[in-house]
């Protein structure tokens, strides 16, 4: 079968690879989409950070070139040894992350925290390719209403819901999303699920702001405003809002969601920082304001498919383009990274 495969820093090919079979506790899936997410378009960019090239990774053994993909659905086509209450045909969408079943965290409900991070496709070979296999925990059935298109962004669409529940938003509060590429969308369109009554969408690229619009902002900003404070506070009555996402991963737009936020707010920090931040702890302690980190997700794919299923989540709106996997570096990720597209999704069943 054809995969594409992370060979290096700017180096990923789609080559032909052997189709792996299921072992125990193993189920092998038919891939139909998969979605090209920005921890991807990292790997890409500045690889080796999560895949393990040098040393293998604990929880697989998995070392060196991989299958990418860790945002697709598709249909059991194998279930190995052990495998219960999955059957070959059932159509599925992936939670990718793996489980240390030996850690605590697990043990206590959050397998998200534990030892040895690591994703399918990533971690161990993923879904840019026409079969995959996965272990079958992370197995999560779709309902026949709901697109494989719509199951790929699953993933993406938890890490915002994860992040909003860890939040303690509720109904009526207000919030800022700071960086408004695939998963900054996906926050506003949680949040408004949520009962968000004003929420304030601020990016520098006024093509994503209008995006915000249509999937859910009250009101959107220029990054680039000197006064984005000011204009933030005016919204909210003066005082600020209540809740605000850092999504965009850089001092600038972390410092001013801190300025934003009324006495008493919360920063919920969703992007992955590429350098340390400079954090003003007097600030925080006077105005008892908090800052929660959010990893991934636990727990959440059901509900999230059924948000998602239901409408409360419109994230097709969020597809700028479907590609065939042959076009994956062009037009899948080189175009991502030239900001000529939001969300791209790689049509492995017509590839």
């Amino acid at each position: 079968m054809k995969a594409a495969r992370w060979h290096g820093e700017k180096d990923i090919r789609v080559e032909e690879v052997e189709i792996e079979q299921p072992g125990k506790h193993q189920v092998q899936v038919e891939v139909k989409y998969a979605g090209i997410c920005g921890s991807d378009l990292h790997e890409y960019t500045h690889g080796p950070m999560i895949i393990p090239f040098n040393e293998p990774y604990p929880l697989t053994g998995h070392k060196g070139v991989t299958t990418m993909g860790h945002e697709f659905a598709g249909v059991v086509s194998a279930v190995g040894e052990g495998v219960k209450d999955i059957k070959v045909g059932d159509r599925v969408a992936i939670e990718p992350m793996y489980r240390n079943k030996e850690s605590a965290f697990y043990v206590e409900g959050n397998y998200n925290l534990g030892e040895h991070f690591g994703f399918v496709g990533l971690s161990s070979n993923g879904g840019f390719a026409k079969y995959v296999v996965v272990e079958d925990y992370m197995v999560n059935k779709i309902p026949d209403s709901m697109s494989f298109e719509l199951g790929a962004l699953v993933e993406p669409a938890a890490v915002a819901v994860h992040a909003v529940r860890n939040s303690g938003l509720q109904i009526g509060d207000t919030c800022t999303v700071f960086g408004v590429g695939p998963i900054g969308l996906l926050t506003i369109q949680a949040v408004k699920a949520a009962g968000a009554s004003k929420i304030i969408a601020i990016d520098v690229s006024e093509a994503r702001l209008k995006k915000a619009e249509e999937v859910g902002a009250t009101h959107v900003i220029n990054g680039k405003d000197t006064d984005l404070v000011d204009q933030i506070k005016e919204i909210t009555g003066a005082r600020g809002v209540q809740y605000g996402f850092e999504v965009a991963g850089v001092q600038p737009t972390f410092t001013n969601l801190m300025k934003s936020l009324r006495n008493g707010g919360t920063c919920v920090i969703i992007a992955l920082f590429a350098k340390p931040l400079e954090v003003d702890a007097f600030d925080i302690a006077v105005r008892e304001l908090k800052i929660i980190g959010c990893l991934a997700y636990k727990n959440i794919f059901p509900e999230v498919i059924q948000l998602i299923n239901e409408g409360k989540m419109d994230v097709a709106k969020l597809i700028s383009n479907k590609i065939k996997l042959d076009d994956i570096v062009d037009k899948g990720f080189e175009a991502l990274l030239g900001g000529n597209e939001i969300k791209v999704l790689v049509d492995i069943a017509a590839s």
